[in-house]
């Protein structure tokens, strides 16, 4: 069984079924039924008499109906009437006024009758009436006379129009008179002063009245009041001005607004209570007016009914008056009677339920006549509010009139009974598309029609089984509620509505949508003043709705202000004021849903400067300030800083007086004598501190002896003959009083002497000359002026000048703990011979020579202070095996005392440092040459070095370590039966008798064998053959077994650069995998510009940057193809300058063009005869001049030149000369250069150390070499092999 329910469970639904229902009782047009009023005039309808009168009477039914009116109860032929017309196919009456005729004429009751075949409507009872808006009657107002205090009433009696008039006060310029709780206008119009004031005197109190509905205002004549004034003015207690006595009743009805008034007289003027006498006011209905003289309670009921009293109170007593109030009611619906459809043979009722106080009577009409009166009908039957209907046939149809009445008022209802034999009929549009978010209730339409009333069922899909149970609810007119719509509710859903006479069924499609939601709310924002806020507003919506976004502030649009930008998903408020606080709210809308956020800004700033600034309670040494704080901008006010300005001492400086808490507005002031003080203040905030206030009045204070003495009063010597006596001087207010002086006293300490003292004016220092060497005094400082001294001072012990000290500190002693660490003791002297205060003691030591080399460097002393009466201390810091000097000094105020005689003493041996270098050269197969440099600390006597070295395989293993004692006098060393091709790690230390030094490591490889065949070595497979060396040191081996180590991470050092003018040699050193490819990275230094790369052909560890500009800093890296983030740290160099050229350009010479316009021609002419003779087979001239003489720009070079010789282009195969010149630029031209530096020579003996510089000077052969080729003459070493440039 299908669940019924005739009421929504919730707010929208509710709406959409009340729609529902009264469009699911409508018929269809179509059909035939009794006329239906669907417009009219209001019942009380008062008219324009300047305009057309229309009354409206609208009515729809099949068929159409006809219309007539009655007037005051009669017939009103519209046909009789030339002013008064009806529309077409209407009721609705238009008299014309506006062409002569009057309203007053068309005054009465009417009412309007609808009628067909099938019945009568009628309508309300219609009284028309036009507006009056009459003049004030003319009248002769005098003066009003009051005394000061007294109570006034002043009456407007505006004329009696219709609608009543809207009553105001006004003065002649039109301005309203201001009101108060003082004075203020009742319900009735007129103007009560509860007491007048001198200021009430004026001569136009002007009443006004406004008739809105001819947009008319009438004017009283003006009122005269004049106040006269009676000292003293006599206060009053309360009097009620209105209403009158102690008791009035008032009637309203339910629904309206209920308004009462109490207006009270007296001095000072009273203040109004209400209440209501057993019960309480209505919370939300209960409002208060005119300075709370009036009670409004809107809405009200039966319930409202009782006494309410309004009290008025003041100072000298209180005065009450209880209103009655009754609440009628006029007739008001229970049950209205609503049209009913029947078919033939069906029963049916009319129900009329109304209520009021009085309870209202129940009357019948059918078709407008009395039921009593009307033609019989056998299937109807009346009983009180209710008609029954029995087995009704098609003669059954008529318009039924229910009338419930009583003296408040009246209601009209029709409703129809409409006899139809019709099949089921489905009005909702097929296939409707519904969109619901999920979670919502989803309401679907299934209007319908039938007779006798079709049963309705729904079906989900086309298919589906009949809807049931409590997860849907199903409506009277046919509506599917599903209270929560969820996805799975999403759907084709079918309504089927049959009765006897017939089945028709009707589709509609359910989609549910996902909510949106405001996932990112707006936060509640504090911003300064002139700041910038933003407030976020990020979303989540289906993907099928557009929404949109809006933004209110403080419920309304945003202001039209350039400031205000609205983005995406937020709202950005820029450069923001005051103004600008508030709440913003984020809407977001779409078709189907909306949803908002809002937060709150507050603007907040420093405070406003505090005003009004007022001194009170003037005493000599005290005074009150009060101030009004200023607006406190929404941060408040936690404290007032109170400044002070002396205009007599200080004029224009403004000083820290005190501060009080924000909560304060007064402050008792301490004040000096003799100081022309002005006050401000400054309120203090979170935010910062306001400008300053007004200055108050000034307020200058008696003058009197001085309360403080100069502070800071000390006595220190500047010579030793002298006691300096200074102090801080007063500030001007602290002086008290005029000729401000200072009396300076001393005496000596611990002496029977008189004290000794001088007055002087504006100075802050004395000095007291001729005094002994640092002997102590008592001093002091009182202040003084015309009227009398200060209290006395306190003293202070000071001292009279220093002198140096006279004796040195004796039997110093030095104790050496370490080789860098000694400790030194002396005797401390005796305190008189100090002659100051004694500081501390200085010691003075320096290094004389080292005992290791026996050298004098320059001597550089160092100095250690010991604060205080110290007798000893520590010299860290020394250095081993060295011979030092020391003397002690004593120190005071004045400098230092004579040294003690100088104190020798030795430090012992050391470990060394590390040997200065180590460098390892000559490699060849087998062996490899070790030098070294002494360590440069060497701390002692060396005794030995030692010498630890091991091989270290492709794979990483370090073979077995071999260590070789080296006596001290060596610096070379020959390593010989090595293997061929193998690094090799040393690691070299020196010793003295103390112990081994800290080590230096390098490591070296052997070359290649020539052959490139692989020699079996001794000891092969353990990384190591014996080894001989050039001498006879004592050699121990360790286990000959290789060990797995980390591998070596890639790395690439020492980067060198040689540069020339316009180009550089790159030289690095690698470790790491074998057969990498370098690249160099260069640019110039300092710029932001990318890095240029140049690749290095093969695995060449050089490279030659050309192009490069003169005079030019660059900055230069290596790094390796394949090994990401692998380079060497950056190398800054510079190219050489640019050859200045002449100050003349040749080229532009007369002259020179002329010359060489002749050395064309013979050339040219040369260039025949050679080719003459050529023909002839013989040689020519040109060739024996350059057989016999070389080029002069590739001659030998001087002895003493070291450039190097020019080398020859790529294609030219002749060898480089010897001392051959380079360029007058010493620099290699860039189009006879090329990347390789093959051309430097090959076969020659030149060479690179590790990091590619030149070792000797490249040479060429002495002897000429044919130019056919360019091989070398001799075998390459094995060392130019592995460093070659090839």
């Amino acid at each position: 069984m299908m669940k019924k329910m005739s009421i929504s469970t919730s707010k929208t639904s509710l709406v959409l079924f009340l729609c529902q229902i009264i469009s699911a009782l409508d018929v269809p047009l179509d059909l035939s039924q009794p006329p239906t009023i669907t417009q009219q005039s209001p019942k009380d309808y008062i008219v324009d008499p300047r305009e057309n009168i229309v009354i409206q009477c609208e009515a729809k039914g099949k068929p159409p109906p006809s219309f007539s009116w009655t007037r005051n109860g009669t017939h009103f032929d519209i046909d009789k009437d030339a002013q008064v017309t009806m529309k077409p196919n209407s009721g609705t009456l238009v008299i014309n006024i506006m062409n002569g005729g009057k309203a007053e004429a068309y005054e009465g009751v009417y009412q309007c009758t609808a009628r067909n075949e099938r019945g009568a409507a009628i309508s309300n009872n219609i009284i028309v009436r036009p507006s009056r808006s009459p003049l004030w009657t003319k009248e002769k107002l005098e003066p009003n006379h009051v005394r000061e205090g007294d109570s006034l009433v002043l009456h407007c009696r505006p004329p009696v129009g219709l609608p009543p008039p809207i009553i105001f006060w006004m003065d002649n310029a039109f301005q309203r008179l201001p009101q108060s709780e003082r004075v203020s206008q009742g319900l009735n119009g007129d103007l009560y002063f509860s007491n007048v004031q001198p200021e009430d005197t004026r001569e136009d109190y002007i009443c006004y009245a406004r008739f809105n509905h001819t947009q008319t205002i009438q004017q009283k004549q003006p009122i005269s009041v004049k106040v006269f004034s009676t000292k003293p003015v006599t206060e009053r207690q309360p009097v009620l001005l209105t209403p009158t006595g102690s008791t009035s009743t008032k009637v309203e009805l339910r629904g309206n607004v209920l308004l009462l008034e109490c207006i009270a007289a007296g001095l000072p003027t009273p203040v109004i209570r209400w209440i209501k006498e057993g019960g309480e006011l209505p919370a939300n209905r209960t409002f208060f007016e005119n300075f709370k003289k009036t009670l409004k309670i809107i809405d009200v009921s039966e319930a409202d009914s009782g006494n309410y009293k309004c009290i008025a109170r003041n100072a000298l007593g209180s005065v009450h008056h209880v209103i009655s109030v009754t609440v009628k009611a006029a007739p008001y619906w229970i049950t209205a009677p609503r049209n009913l459809v029947l078919s033939p043979g069906e029963d049916g009722t009319l129900i009329c339920r109304a209520n009021g106080n009085p309870k209202p009577s129940i009357s019948w009409l059918a078709n407008g006549v009395p039921i009593a009166i009307a033609p019989e009908d056998p299937s109807r039957k009346v009983d009180g509010d209710t008609i029954i209907f029995s087995h009704v046939q098609e003669r059954s149809s008529a318009v039924y009139q229910c009338n419930a009445s009583n003296e408040y008022g009246y209601l009209l209802a029709n409703a129809f009974v409409n006899v139809l034999a019709e099949p089921p009929r489905i009005l909702t549009p097929a296939n409707k598309l519904y969109q619901v978010i999920a979670d919502s209730p989803a309401l679907l339409d299934c209007a319908y029609f039938g007779s006798p009333k079709p049963e309705i069922e729904w079906f989900k899909g086309v298919k589906g089984s009949i809807l049931r149970g409590n997860e849907y609810v199903f409506h009277d007119n046919g509506t599917l509620e599903i209270p929560v719509a969820q996805k799975n509710n999403a759907g084709t859903y079918t309504c089927v509505a049959r009765n006897k006479l017939g089945k028709i069924q009707n589709e509609v499609q359910l989609e549910i949508k996902d909510p949106t939601m405001i996932i990112k709310q707006p936060e509640y924002k504090v911003i300064q003043r002139y700041g910038q806020v933003s407030f976020e507003c990020i979303i989540k919506h289906d993907s099928t709705l557009l929404p949109t976004v809006t933004w209110l502030k403080d419920n309304d649009e945003l202001p039209d202000d350039e400031r205000f930008l609205v983005g995406k998903d937020n709202l950005t408020i820029m450069n923001v004021t005051d103004k600008d606080d508030g709440t913003y709210t984020c809407i977001v809308n779409t078709t189907l849903d909306s949803v908002s956020a809002s937060a709150v800004l507050t603007v907040v700033a420093r405070p406003n400067p505090p005003f009004d600034l007022e001194l009170t309670g003037q005493l000599e040494r005290s005074i009150d300030l009060s101030w009004l704080p200023g607006d406190e901008n929404n941060s408040p006010i936690t404290s007032f800083v109170i400044e002070f300005e002396d205009a007599l001492h200080e004029p224009g400086v403004w000083r820290y007086q005190t501060e009080v808490p924000g909560s304060q507005t007064t402050a008792q002031l301490k004040l000096s004598p003799y100081v022309n003080y002005s006050f401000r203040v400054i309120a203090v905030n979170r935010i910062g501190r306001s400008q300053p206030s007004e200055p108050s009045e000034q307020y200058l204070t008696k003058s009197a002896s001085p309360d403080e003495n100069p502070a800071n009063v000390q006595g220190i010597g500047s010579e030793p003959d002298n006691l300096v006596i200074t102090w801080e001087p007063l500030k001007g207010f602290q002086s008290n009083g005029p000729g401000l002086q200072y009396k300076v006293s001393w005496r000596q300490k611990d002496v029977d002497d008189e004290w000794t003292s001088v007055i002087v004016a504006n100075v802050s220092k004395y000095i007291v000359s001729g005094t002994p060497t640092f002997v102590p005094y008592e001093v002091k400082v009182q202040a003084l002026n015309d009227l009398g001294y200060a209290p006395e001072p306190s003293e202070v012990i000071g001292h009279s000048g220093e002198d140096l000290p006279m004796v040195a500190p004796g039997n110093v002693q030095v104790h050496v703990i370490n080789s860098t660490l000694a400790k030194v003791h002396w005797d401390p002297v005796p305190l008189k011979s100090v002659r100051g205060h004694l500081q501390g003691y200085k010691v003075y030591y320096w290094k004389v020579q080292s005992l290791s080399r026996r050298s004098r460097r320059h001597v550089e002393k160092k100095i250690l202070t010991f604060r205080g009466n110290k007798t000893f201390g520590m010299l860290p810091g020394l250095e081993p095996y060295s011979s030092y000097k020391l003397n002690v000094r004593v120190v005071n105020g004045k400098g230092e005392g004579p040294a003690s005689p100088d104190k020798v003493f030795k430090t012992p041996e050391g470990v060394p440092s590390s040997p200065s270098f180590l460098k390892i050269t000559n490699p060849t197969l087998d062996s490899l040459t070790l030098e070294w440099g002494s360590p440069t600390h060497p701390n002692g006597v060396l005794t030995s070095y030692t010498l630890k070295f091991q091989p270290i395989n492709n794979t990483h293993e370090l073979g077995p370590l071999v260590e070789i004692r080296i006596p001290a006098n060596e610096s070379s060393l020959i390593l010989k039966n090595l293997n061929y091709s193998t690094r090799y790690k040393f690691y070299f230390n020196a010793q003295t008798s103390v112990g081994s030094g800290s080590q230096i490591t390098e490591e070296a490889v052997t070359i290649m064998d020539e052959a490139g065949i692989l020699r079996p070595a001794v000891g092969a497979g353990k990384g190591y053959s014996e080894i001989l060396f050039a001498t006879s040191p004592v050699m121990h081996t360790v286990r000959p077994t290789f060990y797995k180590v980390q591998p070596l991470y890639p790395r690439i050092r020492n980067v060198t650069t040689a540069a020339a003018e316009t180009y550089a040699n790159i030289s690095w050193e690698y470790e790491g995998p074998d057969h990498a490819n370098f690249y160099v990275e260069y640019g110039v230094a300092g710029s932001k510009e990318d890095w240029k790369k140049e690749i290095v052909n093969g695995s060449r560890s050089f490279f030659v940057l050309k192009g490069l500009t003169p005079g030019t800093a660059y900055k230069v890296r290596v790094g390796a193809e394949g090994l990401s983030g692998f380079r060497s740290s950056e190398d800054v160099f510079e190219t050489g300058p640019a050859m200045a050229s002449r100050q003349v350009d040749i080229a532009t010479q007369g002259w020179f063009i002329g010359l060489m316009c002749a050395v064309a021609l013979l050339i040219l002419i040369l260039l025949i005869v050679c080719f003459i003779r050529r023909n002839k087979g013989g040689k020519y001239p040109v060739k024996e001049k350059e057989d016999a003489h070389a080029d002069p720009e590739i001659q030998p070079m001087k002895e003493d030149d070291g450039t190097f010789g020019e080398y020859s282009d790529a294609e030219d195969h002749k060898p480089l000369k010897k001392g051959s010149r380079t360029p007058s630029d010493r620099t290699v031209k860039k189009e006879d250069s090329d990347d390789s530096l093959v051309d430097y020579g090959e076969g020659v003996n030149g060479q690179f150390n590790e990091d590619g510089s030149f070792i000797g000077q490249y040479s060429g052969k002495k002897e000429k070499e044919p130019a056919e080729g360019n091989e070398s003459s001799e075998a390459p070493s094995p060392v130019n092999a592995m460093n070659s440039f090839v």
